[in-house]
């Protein structure tokens, strides 16, 4: 199904496996997470049907996993190009975060992400790329994770976790600007 190798530690060392079969044994191994902002709002996509874990549950603006030794913030600012097709935003690194989460099928997400985010100018064109995601919407972000809370079943494990038990810490900055703005 897929033939991307990707790092994963395994018997305590780091080794280059198929990012299938990381996902089959449940092993730990490191990833990328994106949150596009634009004030109180993130971009958020639906996962494309074809993909081959939680198809069709949303998810933060960009997630996956670095290639066999390439560099986060590198993989980040590729797979944003990649999937919703944005280019020449500035990355700022927000954190790192370790979570084990059933993806379905017999999958298993353990990762230790490394978080990014990014401030959106505005009318920031977005050019989805239909075999990674089916559709993007812009939503407050308390909102989101309110949404999270009422339906989590229309959600990705890793986005519910990241607003239930990281949202502090992740989105400061933004936070910081929101509260500022709100009246």
């Amino acid at each position: 199904m897929t033939d991307t190798l990707i790092a994963a530690w395994l018997d305590g060392d780091i080794v280059a496996l198929d990012k299938l079969e990381v996902h089959r044994r449940g092993l730990r191994h490191p990833a990328v997470s994106v949150f596009v902002m634009d004030g109180r709002r993130t971009l958020i996509q639906r996962r494309a049907l074809t993909k081959y874990h939680t198809p069709g549950l949303w998810a933060n603006s960009c997630c996956t996993h670095p290639h066999w030794g390439e560099d986060p913030q590198v993989c980040a600012t590729r797979r944003l190009d990649e999937e919703l097709g944005i280019a020449g935003l500035t990355l700022t690194p927000a954190g790192e975060v370790e979570y084990r989460a059933d993806v379905g099928g017999g999958l298993i997400e353990h990762e230790v992400v490394q978080i990014f985010t990014a401030r959106a100018p505005a009318a920031l064109p977005v050019l989805p790329n239909p075999d990674e995601v089916a559709e993007t919407r812009w939503v407050d972000l308390y909102d989101l994770a309110a949404e999270t809370r009422r339906h989590p079943g229309r959600f990705t494990p890793w986005l519910r976790i990241y607003l239930a038990n990281h949202m502090e810490r992740i989105f400061a900055p933004h936070l910081a600007d929101m509260h500022l703005s709100v009246r």
